[in-house]
C-alpha cells in the first residue's frame, strides 16, 4: 500500500509539472565538461532535474559520473535509449578477480535501477588456459562466456599477427557476445566467474566487459600485445567503453505491459509528437516518424526540415515541407524519377521522343536477347568446367576407385549437382532443415522419390579432401539400423556435399526436453545408440570416432528408433593406431576433458560423450547449461550425488517412478563412462553389452534378478572395470555392480 501511494504521488507531481508546462531544462544544469545532459537525465539533487534513477554527478574535474562513481559518462543517446560510459576505477576497465576466481562488473548498477548491460557489449579474455563466464547475479544464469587456450611456450599472450576480426578466438585470446536478459523479474547485476585450467596457471590474464568492436581498435591491440608472458602484472590502466541500455521505471507501470498507459505518456512523454514504447521492465519515449529531438520535454520533438537538405532524403527535384513529412516532384518542364540524381530531364517533342524511344527500345531488346544467349552459353560452359575442376580437385577419381568394387554402391554414391538442385528447388531457403557448426542441411526429394537430408558443409581445407573421400567410402559401406544411412555425395562443388536419409521425428533432445519419454523408451534408445557407436568403433574395417555425440545428433524415426547422425566432425583412426592428434571439436557439456586438454582423440572420447547422454536421460537436465548450486557442471554434480548416495535428488521423477533396479546400474555405468582418464573408461562394446543386460532384465517380467555383475572378459557380455594403476597393461581388476558403488568414491570429479 505504501509503495502504491508513493507511485501515485510521483505520478501526480509529474502530471502537475506537465500541466504548468514547467520544463526541467529551464531550472537545471545541462552540461558537464564536454558532455550534454538532456532530460530525463539531470545533475544535482533537485527532483525536477531528472526522472527517478537518472540523477548524475558532475565532479570537480568536470567529469560526469554514474552509479558509485566508477563509470564516467561520455555520451547520452535519447534516440536509442543508451548511455556510453568508461570505467574509471583503478585498473581501468579490467575486471578484478579474487583468489576464488570471482569478480564483479561493479559500477553501482542495481537490479531496481533503470540501467542494464546492453547486448551491444562483449566479453573479452586475454590469457593462457583460462575461461571466464558472465552470470546474472540473482539467478546465476550464464549471459556469456569463452575460453582462451595456449599451446607450448608463447612469448606473447596475444599478438596482432594471430588476430583477425572475423575470429571469435585466437591463441591466448577469446571474446563472446553478451546475451540480453529479457525477464522483468531478473536482476541486471552481473558477476564474472574466472577459471584456470591446464599448466599455465602463473601467466597473467585479463578480463574485460567492453563495447562491441573495442578490441578491433589498433590502439587497443597495441596495448594488449605489450603484455609479455614473462613480465610482471603491473601495467597502465586501460579506459574501456561500456554501453548501458536504460528505460523509465515506475509511474504505475506494471511488469510486461501490452501498451503504455495514457497517464504515463502524459507524465513522461511530454512532447506532442512523441510515442511511448514498452520495454522489459518499463518504457521509453521516442519522436514520431518525421520528427526529431527530445520526447521527454514539452515541444521537444520538432519537424525534420527535409527540404533544407533534400538530397539526404532522396529528393533531387522540387521539395515542399509537410508536417512530419515532405513532398518531392520533378520541376515544371521536366519529367523522370525525382528520387535519383539526374533523374529529372527536360521534356522534348513528344512524337520524336516516342519514335526514338521505340527504335532504341527495339534495338535494346534485340541486343539484350543476344547478350543473354551468349551469357547463358558461356555460363553453361563455365559451370561444366567448374564441375570437372571440382570433381578432380575433390578426388572424384579416387572415390570411384574406392567404391568400384561394389557396383551397386558406385552407381548411387556419386550424385550430380543438377540432381541435388532439382531435389531442393535450387537450395531454396524454405527447404532448410537446420544450421549447425559444420554447415547447412536441406530437405530434398531425389528422382527415385527418396526423401533425403542434404548437408552442405562450410569451406573445407584442401588437405582434408583425401580424408573426406576415404570417410565417404567407409560410410557408404555402413549398413546399421541405428546409423543414419548415407545415400551418396556430390563432388561437383567447391566443398563436397553429403546426402543422408531423412528422419522425420526430430531429435532425442526435443523428445527429452520439450515433450517427454518413458524410462522404457530412454533405456532402449540408449542401448541402440551404444550399439551404433560400438559398431563404428570395432565392427567396420577402419574404426570411426564420431567426435560430436550429443542428444541433438540422435534422430528418432516414427517408431522412436535411434539413428546416430551428423558425421561432419567424425574422424577415422587407422587400425595400427589408437589415437590421432587433431584440433578440438565438439559441443560444450559433452566434450571429453582429456581430449580438450591433450588434443588426442581416441574412442574413449565418444565413451565420455555417451556417458553424458546417459546422465541426461536419467536427470532430464541440459548438460551445456546446467550449473549446480556449488557451481559444478552436470557430470561433476551427478558423480557427487552418486558417491554421496543422494542420487534421488537429481534423478528425473519419471525415472524414479517408472525405472526399476536397472536405474541404479545405469547410473553406475554413466559414472564409469565419465571418468577423467580415458583408459579407465569401458569400451563401447562393453557399454552395449551392459545396457542389453539391463534392457533384457527390464523386459523380462518373471526375472526378479536385481544385481548385474560386470566382468572384463573377451567372451562374456559384461561390463569392464577400469585398469588398476599399479598393474601392468595386461592385468585388470573385476568387480560387481555393488563393488562399483562402493568404489565410486575414487572417481575423479
Amino acid at each position: 500500500m505504501a509503495l502504491a501511494a508513493a507511485a501515485a504521488a510521483v505520478l501526480a507531481l509529474a502530471l502537475l509539472m506537465a500541466a504548468l508546462q514547467v520544463s526541467a531544462a529551464d531550472m537545471c544544469t545541462r552540461r558537464c565538461g564536454s558532455v550534454s545532459v538532456p532530460y530525463p537525465f539531470g545533475i544535482g539533487p533537485a527532483a525536477a532535474c531528472s526522472l527517478p534513477g537518472f540523477n548524475l554527478t558532475c565532479d570537480a574535474r568536470s567529469r560526469l559520473l554514474l552509479g558509485d562513481g566508477t563509470l564516467r559518462v561520455v555520451n547520452i543517446f535519447i534516440g536509442n535509449s543508451t548511455v556510453r560510459v568508461v570505467r574509471t576505477a583503478t585498473g581501468g576497465g579490467e575486471i578484478s578477480i579474487d583468489g576464488d576466481g570471482n569478480g564483479t562488473l561493479g559500477g553501482g548498477l542495481t537490479s531496481d535501477g533503470p540501467y542494464r548491460v546492453s547486448f551491444r557489449n562483449e566479453l573479452v579474455v586475454v590469457g593462457c588456459d583460462v575461461m571466464a563466464t558472465l552470470r546474472v547475479r540473482a539467478s546465476n544464469m550464464v549471459a556469456g562466456g569463452c575460453a582462451s587456450v595456449c599451446i607450448g611456450d608463447q612469448e606473447y599472450l596475444f599478438s596482432k599477427e594471430r588476430y583477425r576480426k572475423d575470429d571469435n578466438a585466437g591463441m591466448g585470446f577469446c571474446r563472446a557476445n553478451i546475451y540480453s536478459v529479457s525477464e522483468p523479474d531478473q536482476s541486471y547485476s552481473y558477476d564474472v566467474r574466472f577459471t584456470r585450467f591446464g599448466l599455465n596457471h602463473t601467466l597473467p590474464s585479463r578480463v574485460f566487459v567492453a563495447e562491441g568492436g573495442w578490441v578491433d581498435s589498433p590502439t587497443v591491440l597495441d596495448d594488449l600485445t605489450k603484455v609479455k608472458v614473462v613480465e610482471d602484472l603491473s601495467r597502465p590502466a586501460m579506459a574501456v567503453p561500456l554501453v548501458l541500455d536504460w528505460e523509465v521505471l515506475g509511474f504505475g507501470y506494471g511488469a510486461r505491459p501490452h501498451a503504455c498507459p495514457r497517464d504515463t505518456r502524459r507524465a513522461v512523454c511530454k512532447s506532442n509528437n512523441s510515442v511511448c514504447s514498452s520495454r522489459i521492465r518499463g518504457f521509453v519515449c521516442s519522436c514520431q516518424h518525421g520528427y526529431e529531438g527530445n520526447p521527454y520535454v514539452a515541444d521537444g520533438c520538432t519537424d525534420v526540415k527535409e527540404c533544407e537538405h533534400p538530397e539526404k532524403y532522396g529528393c533531387y527535384g522540387e521539395c515542399r515541407e509537410l508536417a512530419g513529412s515532405f513532398q518531392c516532384w520533378c520541376p515544371k518542364g521536366s519529367h523522370g524519377n525525382h528520387s535519383l540524381p539526374g533523374g529529372c530531364v527536360k521534356s522534348a517533342n513528344t512524337g520524336l521522343v516516342i519514335g526514338i524511344g521505340v527504335a532504341i527500345g527495339a534495338s535494346v531488346i534485340i541486343f539484350i536477347l543476344i547478350a543473354l544467349f551468349i551469357i547463358r552459353m558461356f555460363k553453361h560452359q563455365r559451370e561444366e568446367k567448374l564441375k570437372k575442376k571440382f570433381f578432380k580437385q575433390n578426388r572424384g577419381q579416387l572415390l570411384e576407385q574406392l567404391v568400384s568394387q561394389r557396383a551397386d554402391i558406385a552407381e548411387r554414391m556419386i550424385i550430380p549437382l543438377e540432381e541435388l538442385k532439382k531435389a531442393t528447388n535450387n537450395f531454396d531457403k524454405a527447404r532448410v532443415l537446420g544450421r549447425g557448426g559444420h554447415g547447412m542441411v536441406y530437405k530434398g526429394i531425389l528422382s527415385d522419390l527418396h526423401v533425403v537430408a542434404i548437408k552442405k558443409p562450410k569451406m573445407a581445407v584442401q588437405k582434408e579432401i583425401d580424408e573426406f573421400i576415404n570417410e565417404v567410402a567407409i560410410l557408404s559401406q555402413i549398413n546399421h539400423r541405428n546409423v543414419v544411412k548415407l545415400h551418396g555425395c556430390c563432388l561437383e562443388t567447391e566443398v563436397p556435399m553429403l546426402v543422408y536419409e531423412f528422419i522425420s521425428n526430430g531429435t532425442l533432445f526435443d523428445h527429452l526436453h520439450v515433450t517427454s519419454l518413458s524410462w522404457k523408451h530412454r533405456l532402449r534408445i540408449a542401448t541402440e545408440t551404444a550399439k551404433s557407436l560400438a559398431y563404428l568403433h570395432s565392427a567396420v574395417s577402419v574404426p570411426i570416432i564420431h567426435r560430436d555425440i550429443k542428444s541433438a545428433n540422435i534422430l528418432l524415426d516414427d517408431t522412436l528408433t535411434a539413428k546416430v547422425a551428423d558425421f561432419g566432425a567424425s574422424r577415422y583412426i587407422p587400425i595400427e593406431k589408437t589415437a590421432v592428434t587433431t584440433t578440438v571439436q565438439g559441443t560444450l557439456g559433452y566434450l571429453d576433458p582429456m581430449y580438450f586438454y591433450t588434443w588426442r582423440l581416441t574412442e574413449n572420447s565418444d565413451v565420455y560423450s555417451f556417458g553424458i547422454i546417459l546422465i541426461e536421460l536419467l536427470t532430464r537436465k541440459k548438460p551445456f547449461s546446467y550449473v549446480s548450486p556449488e557451481g559444478d557442471g552436470l557430470a561433476a554434480h551427478f558423480v557427487t550425488m552418486f558417491v554421496e548416495g543422494n542420487l534421488l535428488q537429481i534423478l528425473d521423477p519419471l525415472v524414479i517412478d517408472d525405472g526399476g533396479e536397472e536405474v541404479r546400474g545405469v547410473a553406475a555405468l554413466a559414472v564409469s563412462c565419465v571418468k577423467l582418464k580415458g583408459e579407465d573408461r569401458p569400451t563401447m562394446r562393453q557399454v552395449e553389452w551392459t545396457l542389453e543386460g539391463f534392457q533384457e532384465a527390464k523386459n523380462n517380467v518373471l526375472d526378479s534378478t536385481a544385481d548385474v555383475e560386470f566382468k572384463n572378459t573377451d567372451n562374456a557380455r559384461n561390463y569392464s572395470s577400469t585398469k588398476d594403476e599399479s598393474s601392468t597393461l595386461e592385468s585388470t581388476r573385476q568387480y560387481s555392480m555393488e563393488e562399483e558403488f562402493n568404489l565410486s568414491a575414487r572417481y575423479p570429479r
